[in-house]
C-alpha cells in the first residue's frame, strides 16, 4: 500500500477521503488559521457543533470569541455581522435552515448588499453566510426550501453553490477571502458524499463554472445537489449511446455561462435542472440567457426539470417533488424529439 502524501507545514496528510461535510469544517478551519479576523457566528454553532456538525470542534480549539452561539434571532445575526465587518473582522454566518434566512431577508438586501455602493466604495462587507438548502433528508417547509434565486436576483450580494467535498473545502475559503458578501448555498442532503481531497491541490477559481463530463449529444447545466443526479443520468444515458454534457455552474451569481454558451453551440440541446420552483428561478434566467446567446445552434427550445410551483411538501411526497433520473432523461428525450 502506497503511504499517504505528507504535508510539511501541517504533517497530516495532504490527501484525505472525506465527506462534504467534513471539507467544510477542513476549510472553516484552514480560513481560521490563516486570518485571525474571520469569526464564526450562528445557533448552536459552537458548543453542539452545528446542527449538521459542520462547525465541530472549532470552538473548542478557537474559543468562544471567534466561535459565537447566538440567540435565535436571524436578523440580529446578520445586523451583528455587518457591525463586524465594517470593524475589519470576517464574520461567517450560518443561517441553521434554508427557510431561516427570511427573518434576515430585509437585512441581507437592504444593507449587507447595498453598503458598499451606498459609500462609493469605501466600506466592504466581507461576510459570507452559509445555507445549507434543499431537499432530499425527510424534513418538511422552512427545512427544504431552495431561496437562492431571490439572492441571486439582488445586485451586490455574490451567489455560490458547492456540489462535492473538493470544492466545498476550498469555495468557504475562497469565499472568506472575498471583500464582497457571499452567500454559500450547501446541499445538505450531499454532506455525507465522500470524495478524496487534496490539500495542496490548486483550486479552480471561485466564480466559474466547470464542465465534469464531456459530451456531445445534449448539454445539463445543473448545482448544487443536482449535479450528482445529472451525472447519474449521464452515466445511464450513456448505455444508451447518448453523450450528454455535465455543467456544475457553482456561482449564481455572477453566472459563468461562457462554458454552457460553448457546450450548446455544439450539442444543439440544453437541459437545465435546479430543485427550486420554476417560476422566476436560475433555471429561467439561464435558459432565456442560452437563448439570447446560442439561437441559431438550438435545435430544441431549452427545457426546465425544476421543484414544482409549490409549497414544500411533507416528507412522504417528497421523492415526487424533487426532480430525479427519469424526470432528466424524459426531458433530454424530449429535447432530442423536436
Amino acid at each position: 500500500m502506497v503511504a499517504p502524501v505528507m504535508n510539511e507545514r501541517t504533517t497530516k496528510p495532504s490527501t484525505q477521503t472525506v465527506t462534504l461535510g467534513k471539507s467544510l469544517n477542513l476549510g472553516l478551519r484552514a480560513a481560521m488559521e490563516a486570518d485571525a479576523k474571520v469569526i464564526i457566528m450562528g445557533e448552536d454553532v459552537g458548543k453542539l457543533g452545528g446542527v449538521f456538525r459542520i462547525t465541530d470542534g472549532l470552538q473548542k480549539d478557537f474559543g468562544e470569541q471567534r466561535v459565537l452561539d447566538t440567540p435565535l434571532a436571524e436578523s440580529g445575526i446578520i445586523g451583528t455581522a455587518v457591525g463586524l465587518a465594517i470593524r475589519g473582522f470576517r464574520p461567517v454566518c450560518e443561517i441553521q435552515f434554508d427557510g431561516f434566512i427570511f427573518p434576515a431577508f430585509d437585512q441581507i438586501v437592504s444593507q449587507v448588499a447595498k453598503l458598499h455602493f451606498r459609500s462609493q466604495g469605501k466600506i466592504n462587507l466581507p461576510i459570507v453566510i452559509r445555507v445549507p438548502f434543499g431537499g432530499g433528508i425527510g424534513a418538511v417547509e422552512h427545512h427544504s426550501e431552495s431561496p437562492e434565486s431571490y439572492f441571486a436576483h439582488t445586485a451586490g450580494l455574490k451567489v455560490v453553490s458547492c456540489s462535492n467535498p473538493i470544492d466545498a473545502y476550498w469555495m468557504i475559503q475562497q469565499a472568506i477571502q472575498c471583500d464582497d458578501p457571499v452567500l454559500f448555498f450547501e446541499p445538505k442532503r450531499r454532506y455525507y458524499e465522500k470524495a478524496e481531497l487534496d490539500l495542496d491541490a490548486t483550486p479552480e477559481p471561485l466564480f466559474t463554472s466547470r464542465v465534469l463530463r464531456r459530451g456531445t449529444t445534449a448539454t445539463l447545466a445543473t448545482y448544487g445537489p443536482m449535479v450528482k443526479t445529472c451525472l447519474e443520468a449521464a452515466a445511464a444515458a450513456a448505455e444508451e449511446g447518448k453523450e450528454l454534457e455535465v455543467i456544475d455552474l457553482r456561482t449564481l451569481s455572477p453566472l459563468d455561462l461562457a462554458p454552457v454558451f460553448e457546450s450548446v453551440r455544439r450539442t444543439g440541446h440544453l437541459v437545465v435542472v435546479n430543485e427550486a420552483p420554476s417560476e422566476a428561478s436560475l433555471s429561467s434566467e439561464i435558459a432565456a440567457r442560452v437563448q439570447e446567446e446560442c439561437f441559431y445552434s438550438l435545435e430544441a427550445p431549452v427545457v426546465r426539470v425544476t421543484g414544482f410551483d409549490t409549497p414544500y411538501p411533507p416528507s412522504k411526497l417528497e421523492e415526487e417533488f424533487l426532480p430525479d433520473l427519469d424526470r432528466v432523461l424524459e426531458a433530454v428525450d424530449r429535447s432530442l424529439g423536436w
